[in-house]
C-alpha cells in the first residue's frame, strides 16, 4: 500500500511555470512506475506522463511534450512534474499515480494502482 499526496498547484499566467510534487509514503516507492494524469472540467482524465522506477525512462503525452518534465527522487519518495510555457488548455486537476508492475510505462489510468487526491492548476490567459 502507498499513499500519494500532490502539492504545488495554483494559479499562473499563460507562459508561466509551475512544479508539482507528489510525495509517497511506504518503503517500496522506488519500485513503482509513477504517472501524472489530469482532468479538466467536463472532460475525461487524460495521461500526462510517466517515469520508470529508476527514472531512466519517461513518456509524455504529445500535448505536453517539450514543455513538461517528469523526474523523481527515490531517496525522498517524491516525483515531480515541472511544467513550463503553460497554456490555458493545461488548466485541470493534476493527479499522480503509482503502478506496482515494473515494465512498460502505462498510459491508461486503470492500469495504475494508487492515486493521490489531486492538485488544481489554473492557467489564466
Amino acid at each position: 500500500q502507498v499513499q500519494l499526496v500532490e502539492s504545488g498547484g495554483g494559479l499562473v499566467q499563460a507562459g508561466g511555470s509551475l512544479r508539482l510534487s507528489c510525495a509517497a509514503s511506504g518503503r517500496t516507492f522506488s519500485r513503482y512506475t509513477m504517472g501524472w494524469f489530469r482532468q479538466a472540467p467536463g472532460k475525461e482524465r487524460e495521461f500526462v506522463g510517466a517515469i520508470s522506477w529508476s527514472g531512466g525512462s519517461t513518456l509524455y503525452a504529445d500535448s505536453v511534450k517539450g514543455r513538461f518534465t517528469i523526474s523523481r527522487d527515490n531517496a525522498k519518495s517524491t516525483v515531480y512534474l515541472q511544467m513550463t510555457n503553460l497554456k490555458s488548455d493545461d488548466t485541470a486537476v493534476y493527479y499522480c499515480a503509482a503502478d506496482r508492475i515494473i515494465g512498460t510505462l502505462k498510459v491508461r489510468d486503470y492500469e495504475y494502482d494508487y492515486w493521490g487526491q489531486g492538485t488544481q492548476v489554473t492557467v489564466s490567459s
